[in-house]
């Protein structure tokens, strides 16, 4: 029986780093696609750096990306920066693999 409790644990433990990993990733590509957007409207280093940071909260809205494509989306356009829900998600997938890079190689 103590062999099925150690397989269990040893599973629940990997499940929880996962999970862990996940999360810092989504946040990193979070802030990455925050400081794409501050570049596309023109925003200072300080302005960026906030701005990166509202992008990562708007993540905690709803499940999913959508809350994250709305928030952006809807700066851009407040911005009069003509971008489209397609340019976002594209980038949000650009910015998904330099996140997963930038985990891997530990940066």
């Amino acid at each position: 029986m103590t062999d099925f409790s150690d397989r269990e644990k040893a599973f629940e433990n990997k499940f929880a780093r996962d999970e862990e990993t996940q999360f810092k990733i989504m946040a990193r590509r979070n802030r990455l696609l925050g400081g794409w957007a501050a570049e596309k409207m023109g925003l200072t280093p300080e302005e960026t750096e906030g701005y990166a940071r509202e992008v990562v909260q708007a993540d905690f809205e709803e499940a999913g990306d959508d809350d994250v494509l709305r928030k952006v989306l809807g700066d851009l356009t407040s911005a009069g920066i003509e971008s489209d829900a397609a340019e976002v998600r594209r980038a949000m997938e650009e910015k998904l693999i330099e996140a997963r890079r930038q985990f891997i190689e530990g940066n």
